[in-house]
């Protein structure tokens, strides 16, 4: 065996150990379904033998009558034909509860891979959505978790209990004639090659075909997301090619394991046939002469034998087909393992404020202390970045597309990790903080404001129960929305669809407006909230965020004249690098990089139009 195949068997023995690590909750239900395995496979060759014993005991009654084997003492054949039905009762119930329990268990795991899974993800850093296609993890905690469960209803125990079924058999038939035991096996190297082939071409479509899967979850998430965007500039037919080309790739995969079924099943009736000719040819040639007792003796063993054989063609019509499944829920357990172990998480370190701790007030200084920061390896977005803000004071940040604002406030809320320098709230290092206190006090009102299917309620709340709905109620009329709110149906319960589809932008801003007041932050943090915002909308706004901002530090990334002239502080970068620092008035008499970026953008803006 190579180096190769044994680390990959390790790991693949790894990756079983922990899926079944999952399954510990679960025992009686693990050991129900062992049990029961062993149980189906010693009674399998139960029925034969009691077959091979009527027909031989039955016929070779001294009376040698017919009506004697059926009505004589004892009524033999009622007797026989009883036990055989209690035996096919017994049999079929086991089966069904074993049925039941694996796929049961199965899908106990499922539940919880998948809470686990998507907890991780709920953990991940933010820079992981950058690199990874959302389709991706869709793929990984739906389809790929879901294969997970095929290891318990079709994988690993079946097998187990399909191979006891087979070795109880075999026994058997060994037990009573090795010889023609031998005959009916003679044509079993063909299966074994046969299924070998099959398990392997299989096993390469069904990776080709999960692999096929993920890209059309990525593609077809990402497209119907940004369908607005493909709309407007008329790149419907561009996108349906390139959707047909990944659709197509799926069908290629799904027809090469349709392919190799249509070979192997009929490969296995025709051995079947083979071993089931070879045992009536050999126990005919035996039976030429025979005293018409021993011919009796050799016709129920001829009938046993038959019997036997389809108990074992029964399973390994399936086997190869179930290694396969077990393979792929390997492969599919080690694409969610993968999620689950991926070191790039947002730490939780921190306990400062935490449910342990006594609860800490936040009065909400900042401070960047020469923060470098890069997305990718060392490509930095921030270089050196040092500013200070004190309690109650708003400072708005303003630069060229790209020069790093965002960057900034992603910081402040932990939402990526600094690579030199350390960002402080009231002097100490935010990753002292308990993090979901941390959050808790920082309000952000982002420019692409996001809300989830559901009601205005759940989503200015974010299902937080703390928050009641006289509270929302106050402030949704702060902001001007509650009467806007009460003419739609249903009112704070109406639902907005996926993305807020059934809201204008503008509605959309001024509900994460209700949820940042909702959270009376320490910290808030407006990015670029009202440049979505028609004229009449901002009037309605302006005197909620003068309110809210009013004893807040406040850091706002702004396009309005009107929003910048009213911080105490404004922050200039370029290129990632901090280049200017002073009030609206202090920079303009400094005729420095902020004088030339007003000229650019700002001069002529009158009464807080659009830049």
């Amino acid at each position: 065996m190579s180096t190769d195949t044994a680390a990959d068997n390790y790991s693949r023995i790894s990756i079983l150990k922990r899926v079944f690590s999952f399954a510990k909750p679960y025992r009686k239900k693990f050991y129900w379904s062992v049990f029961l395995a062993i149980f189906l496979a010693v009674i399998a060759p139960i029925r034969p033998l009691l077959i091979q014993i009527t027909i031989n005991d039955g016929l070779n009654d001294k009376t040698n009558s017919l009506s004697h084997f059926i009505n004589g003492p004892g009524g033999f054949i009622i007797e026989i034909t009883i036990i055989q039905i209690l035996l096919l009762l017994i049999e079929t119930v086991g089966r069904f509860v074993f049925t039941f329990s694996t796929a049961s268990l199965g899908q106990s795991v499922v539940k919880d891979l998948r809470v686990s899974t998507f907890k991780k993800i709920t953990t991940l850093n933010l820079s992981q959505f950058d690199k990874t296609p959302i389709g991706t993890l869709t793929t990984r905690t739906i389809n790929d978790i879901e294969s997970v469960n095929d290891i318990f209803s079709d994988g690993l125990i079946p097998i187990i209990a399909d191979l006891l079924s087979i070795i109880s058999v075999l026994t058997y038939m060994f037990m009573v004639s090795p010889v023609l035991t031998l005959v009916c096996m003679a044509p079993f190297p063909v299966m074994i090659i046969a299924t070998y082939f099959f398990k392997e071409a299989v096993n390469k479509s069904f990776i080709r075909v999960r692999n096929a899967v993920a890209a059309l979850n990525a593609f077809v998430q990402e497209h119907i997301t940004g369908m607005s965007l493909v709309q407007a500039f008329a790149a419907e037919k561009r996108e349906q090619k390139h959707f047909e080309d990944i659709n197509t790739e799926h069908r290629n995969a799904n027809v090469k394991a349709i392919f190799a079924y249509s070979v192997f099943f009929p490969i296995v009736e025709l051995v079947s046939a083979l071993s089931i000719g070879l045992l009536v040819w050999w126990a005919a040639k035996d039976s030429v002469g025979m005293e018409d007792a021993a011919a009796v003796r050799a016709g129920a063993v001829i009938t046993s034998f038959i019997l036997c054989l389809n108990l074992l063609f029964r399973p390994l019509r399936v086997i190869a087909d179930k290694f396969n499944v077990l393979q792929m829920g390997m492969i599919a357990g080690e694409r969610v393992f993968k999620v689950l172990d991926n070191p790039d998480v947002t730490e939780h370190t921190g306990t400062l404020g935490g449910e342990k701790n006594k609860p800490l007030p936040i009065k909400g200084s900042l401070e960047f202390n020469q923060v470098w920061f890069a997305y990718i390896n060392e490509q930095f977005v921030l270089k050196d970045v040092s500013f200070t803000i004190e309690p109650g004071q708003t400072m708005a940040i303003v630069g060229h597309t790209g020069s790093g604002k965002t960057s900034i406030i992603s910081l402040i809320n932990r939402l990526y990790k600094i690579n030199k320098g350390e960002v402080l709230i009231d002097g100490r290092n935010i990753e002292q903080y308990d993090i979901d206190f941390l959050r808790s006090r920082i309000g952000v009102v982002l420019q692409d404001v996001f809300l989830f299917g559901g009601s205005i309620l759940d989503n200015v709340t974010l299902r937080n129960p703390e928050i009641t709905r006289e509270q929302v109620e106050n402030a949704a009329r702060l902001i001007g929305m509650d009467d806007f709110i009460r003419s739609l149906p249903g009112g704070y319960d109406y639902n907005v669809m996926e993305r807020g589809a059934t809201l204008s932008m503008g509605q959309r801003q001024l509900l994460s407006f209700i949820r940042a007041l909702l959270y009376d932050p320490a910290l808030l943090i407006l990015d670029e909230a009202t440049s979505s915002v028609d004229t009449e909308s901002e009037s309605l706004i302006q005197h909620a965020i003068d309110k809210l901002i009013a004893g807040r530090t406040s850091i706002v990334i702004a396009h309005r004249l009107s929003t910048i002239r009213k911080a105490d502080k404004i922050l200039v970068l370029d290129k990632g690098e901090v280049k200017e620092m002073g009030s609206h008035d202090e920079l303009l008499r400094n005729k420095g990089f902020y004088y030339q970026l007003y000229q650019m953008q700002f001069a002529g803006e009158e009464n807080g139009a659009l830049l």
